[in-house]
């Protein structure tokens, strides 16, 4: 056995002991991942965004809500008693960036879809204040007039399975048909849409059928944050939680 004086007065095999340890320690850390399918839980009831839920999420992020909003619920007892289960890795799995963070000037949102009626969410963009007299939101009053640029809607799925979201040929064939179906309860193309999106919600979001709005999206994706798994039967791995 090396005595400790050695190796504590011998400043070069102190280094080489050290660099030893420490790639025993990465070798035990790291390999295990080269076995791994997936380091997320696979959780059921998740599945990619809708087109129109896609879009009202890169309009979340352009309009910069990321920089207030939270998606991230830690669990810690208060945040849980707030707003709901603990974030899953699983519920951003398709999100490309993700909204986990840090920093919350406003509520976190991971789990708002359901909560507040579309009529709310459209009198909260417009004009924050006038429901939350001491929000500090800026208000998106143009979101209700600005029509919903669908025409790349296919290439963002495609773009997006690229990137492991797994978008179908079909999905991607019939985007802009999906998207317009998501706001349009009488349309043909409804039950074709559902059985590619379980769970998605299929309604007018801002209230004016005459235009899909840019609101309309926005709307869509924040109704669905929080709502695709089921906590009433979700067991984490190794933890039972109900």
């Amino acid at each position: 056995m090396i005595k400790h004086a050695i190796v504590e007065k011998n400043s070069i095999l102190l280094t080489v002991l050290v660099l030893v340890v420490v790639a025993i320690g990465g070798i035990v850390e790291l390999a295990p991942l080269f076995y791994l399918e997936s380091t997320i839980e696979k959780v059921e009831g998740m599945r990619p965004y809708t087109p129109l839920e896609l879009s009202g999420r890169g309009i979340y992020i352009r309009e910069g809500c990321y920089n207030c909003h939270s998606q991230m619920i830690r669990p810690l007892r208060d945040e849980a008693e707030r707003y709901g289960h603990y974030s899953l890795a699983a519920e951003s799995m398709y999100d490309h960036p993700f909204q986990w963070g840090s920093k919350r000037t406003g509520p976190d949102l991971a789990r708002v879809g359901g909560r507040y009626s579309d009529e709310w969410h459209y009198a909260h963009m417009r004009d924050p204040r006038a429901l939350v007299p001491d929000s500090v939101m800026p208000g998106y009053p143009f979101l209700a007039t600005t029509p919903l640029d669908g025409s790349d809607i296919a290439a963002h799925l495609e773009s997006n399975r690229i990137v492991g979201v797994p978008y179908t040929d079909e999905m991607i064939a019939n985007a802009a048909s999906d998207l317009a179906a998501q706001v349009d309860p009488d349309s043909d193309e409804v039950e074709a849409f559902l059985a590619r999106y379980p769970k998605a919600l299929v309604r007018n979001f801002d209230g004016d059928p005459k235009m899909i709005s840019e609101m309309d999206a926005l709307i869509a994706y924040i109704q669905m944050l929080g709502t695709l798994v089921d906590f009433g039967s979700y067991k984490a791995e190794g933890e039972n939680l109900r």
